[in-house]
This record gives structure tokens, C-alpha cells and sequence, in this order.
């Protein structure tokens, strides 16, 4: 019988979907404030992979992605997700504006993979806590960058695929640095 063995320490990330400047700023003070330091961001990107977001946060919208310094356990995963669904509202509101104006996606790289985490379910999600699930969204190997049948469309793009290596091998640094 395999003994368990706690887990890696994995690489917080989080996307950030939005139209406005502000709201970009407003999510990434917020979440420096909860979850540390940043080591490396994206640039903006077009978001325009899907019109899903666009009935409540209108049009225009780009994403970032945002990598945290400090390395956390796996297992906080559900936890991060309803917090950031909680601060969705909360910078609504700060903001003064009517309809949602950021969406942020948390989730986190292991030397093989990326998971994310969600409040919607399907047949490859696995729950965590409270509404909340996680699923694969991409793998890593020595040859780069594996999507899988459920990838999102945006997560196949050079520009994410190029941010989420460049933060994989940051990880990889930090990991043989423990």
C-alpha cells in the first residue's frame, strides 16, 4: 500500500476578464491585498473567444493573468475561488457600477498542469467545496503546452500559452529553491 505524502506546494494564478482600467486595477489591488505579491503578469489580451460575458459586462472585454509570489497548498483551491467570487460583487460595488464589471478565474500550475477552478459543473469537473469544482485545463511537458478536449478556446492561444510557460518556469525555479 502507497502511503500519502502531503502535497506540492502549486503556483496561484488568477484571470482577471474586464472592459474598464479601473476594474483591472480594482481586482489587482484587491487580490496583491489577499494573496501576496505578484511575480509576473500578462498583458492585456482581447477577449473575444466567446460572447459569454457579454450580456452582464458588456463589450470590449480583455483578460489578464496574474501570478502570485507565494507558492500555495493545492488544497486551498475552493476556498480562493469563493473568495474571489465574494470580491467579484465587492469591487462592483466599490466601483459604483450597476452590472459586473470583472470576472476572476483562480486557479494554479503543477510542474504538469493547470487547474482551474469553477462554480459551473460538468462531466470532467471534480467538486472541491461548496459549488465549487476544478478541472484540468491544460497540460505541461518538455515539448510545451497539451490542450485538452474541454480547453477553453482562449486557453489555446500563443499569447496565454506563452504567459503560462514563462510563469511555469518561474514555479520550477521557485520549486528547486524549497
Amino acid at each position: 500500500m502507497t502511503k500519502s505524502k502531503p502535497f506540492s506546494q502549486v503556483k496561484l494564478i488568477c484571470g482577471i476578464i474586464a472592459s474598464k482600467e479601473a476594474s483591472f486595477k480594482k481586482a489587482e489591488e484587491r487580490l496583491v491585498r489577499l494573496y501576496g505579491s505578484l511575480d509576473i503578469t500578462s498583458p492585456l489580451i482581447t477577449f473575444n473567444t466567446t460572447d459569454y460575458y457579454e450580456k452582464q459586462m458588456g463589450k470590449n472585454l480583455k483578460k489578464q493573468f496574474l501570478s502570485f509570489a507565494s507558492l500555495i497548498s493545492p488544497e486551498k483551491l475552493g476556498e480562493i475561488k469563493l473568495r474571489t467570487n465574494g470580491l467579484e460583487e465587492e469591487i462592483r460595488e466599490e466601483l459604483k457600477e450597476r452590472l459586473r464589471v470583472v470576472n476572476l478565474d483562480p486557479g494554479y500550475l503543477t510542474q504538469a498542469s493547470l487547474i482551474m477552478a469553477t462554480a459551473k459543473n460538468f462531466a470532467h469537473r471534480i467538486p472541491l467545496q461548496q459549488g465549487i469544482y476544478a478541472h484540468v485545463e491544460l497540460l505541461f511537458s518538455k515539448t510545451g503546452i497539451k490542450t485538452l478536449d474541454w480547453t477553453y478556446p482562449d486557453y489555446r492561444s500563443k499569447k496565454y500559452k506563452d504567459f503560462l510557460l514563462e510563469t511555469r518556469q518561474i514555479y520550477l525555479s521557485q520549486l528547486a529553491n524549497l
